[in-house]
């Protein structure tokens, strides 16, 4: 059969009808809104009760707490080679508010470099404890033994951690546990020689450690806080204790934070190039959008209110084998009371869910403003991809409770400011120049607090690469 074509029919067109190409031109189209990669989820800023600042400073009192040096030594490093740095020796309790940057300086040479493989054991319950060890670089374990003889992990330390300090004192006995490298470790070490010999030659160094060490301490709880005295359990009528609560003389004070960007919008797009949206509207939100990702990640890293900053120490532990397990996850919730959820690298829990399945365990799900999220004991593990991952593959995981009734974290903004697009974000008109460029100035202030110290806790050097 043979097909004929139209005696219109142009050479080399064989189309019987309108093409498309050619019917859109008198056709429009359905168009989506700007769309944006770098939206996240923002659980933090969420899930953060936010209190209203409205001096826009915000002093947070507590009970008043005794320091007894427990934070963590720094180092340099040139090469291989490892130094402490003498001023950070006051982080040991026996040095706490020592003043001679001399003798520290003195000390600081005396300590040996000292290298150990995975599995190597540093110091062996029994042994006199007459070295003081700084570590460096790596982690290491305290091994105890139960009360049927078998060995125990009783905690993991790691970069500048220290143990053995109370050779400092003169009275260092022997160890009661043994320490193990779960890593290569890096450790400087004094004996107790040298720690003798300087003592002689710095009067004032051994005069404040016999004031530190033969002082006797005030009274505190298990916190560290001034103790209350209270009577209980007594008959009759003697005498009851007075008591009073001491506070905090210079209480820390957290200033509002502020991020901000001038956005530019051509006026001649504003006048012809609005319809069906409208561009100033639309590139406003996406501003807007990149600085609520700004602000989220400023509340977890900045150095002055940041929540990985702010964390005590006390509050921060180790990963046991390295990626995060079951037990991790449990030490970490057992810091504190009515912990309301984890924050963690999406990576992190991906981690934490191969470790389970290796365990055949199948974390349970829950529903959190709508949205189906892994629980661990019952707590949500929310993703945050402003937690940082380090060059080794290692991360952070968060565990908090927030709010001022239960004392713990908040966060800080003022609303009703001027020009308010939301709530303590503004955006203020500047004007336009001379090549007709429409200016905004568009800030967001913000800012986070830790109402006490066990209401936030972080699972530090999380592997995420096994």
């Amino acid at each position: 059969m043979t097909v004929t074509e139209p005696e219109n029919a142009v050479d080399g067109d064989a189309s019987l009808s309108l093409g498309t190409a050619a019917a859109r031109k008198l056709a429009t189209t359905t168009k989506t809104a700007p769309q944006m990669q770098g939206i996240s989820p923002r659980w933090l800023l969420r899930m953060l009760p936010w209190v209203q600042v409205t001096a826009g400073t915000y002093r947070v009192n507590r009970r008043l707490t005794f320091a007894l040096g427990d934070g963590r030594v720094e180092f340099t490093s040139t090469g291989t080679e490892v130094r402490v740095i003498p001023q950070k020796l006051r982080e040991l309790p026996l040095l706490r508010g020592f003043e001679d940057d001399s003798a520290l300086g003195v000390l600081a040479d005396r300590f040996v470099q000292r290298e150990y493989e995975t599995g190597d054991v540093i110091v062996t319950a029994g042994s006199p404890a007459d070295r003081l060890h700084l570590l460096a670089h790596g982690k290491v374990a305290r091994i105890g033994t139960t009360e049927y003889g078998d060995d125990s992990t009783l905690g993991v330390l790691a970069d500048g951690d220290h143990f053995g300090a109370d050779v400092l004192g003169g009275r260092a006995g022997s160890w009661d546990h043994s320490v193990k490298a779960l890593t290569r470790c890096t450790v400087l070490t004094v004996d107790e020689a040298a720690i003798s010999e300087l003592t002689e030659r710095f009067h004032d160094l051994r005069a404040h450690i016999e004031h530190i060490r033969d002082g006797t301490p005030r009274p505190r709880n298990k916190h560290g806080e001034a103790a209350i005295d209270i009577a209980s359990g007594h008959s009759g009528e003697p005498a009851l204790p007075g008591t009073f609560v001491d506070y905090e003389l210079e209480p820390r004070e957290y200033e509002l934070g502020v991020a901000q960007t001038i956005l530019r919008v051509h006026s001649r797009v504003a006048d012809l190039y609005s319809k069906p949206m409208d561009q100033v509207e639309q590139q406003l939100r996406l501003t807007v959008e990149a600085l609520r990702e700004r602000q989220e990640n400023e509340l977890v890293n900045n150095p002055d209110f940041g929540l990985l900053h702010n964390a005590d120490l006390k509050q921060r532990i180790h990963t046991r084998t390295g990626p995060p397990t079951p037990d991790d996850m449990d030490e970490l919730l057992s810091r504190r009371r009515k912990t309301e959820f984890f924050l963690a690298h999406p990576r992190a829990i991906a981690a934490f869910g191969r470790q389970c399945s290796k365990r055949g365990l199948s974390p349970q799900s829950r529903t959190v403003e709508g949205t189906s999220a892994i629980t661990w004991r019952g707590v949500p593990v929310l993703p945050c991809d402003k937690i940082p991952i380090s060059e080794y593959g290692t991360t952070s995981i968060l565990a908090m409770r927030t709010g001022e009734e239960s004392q713990g974290v908040v966060g800080l903004h003022q609303t009703g400011i001027p020009d308010e697009y939301e709530p303590s974000l503004n955006v203020r008109f500047m004007g336009i120049d001379e090549q007709a460029i429409i200016r905004y100035l568009v800030s967001v202030y913000f800012s986070a607090a830790v109402l006490v110290p066990d209401a936030l806790g972080v699972l530090e050097h999380v592997e995420i690469t096994r």
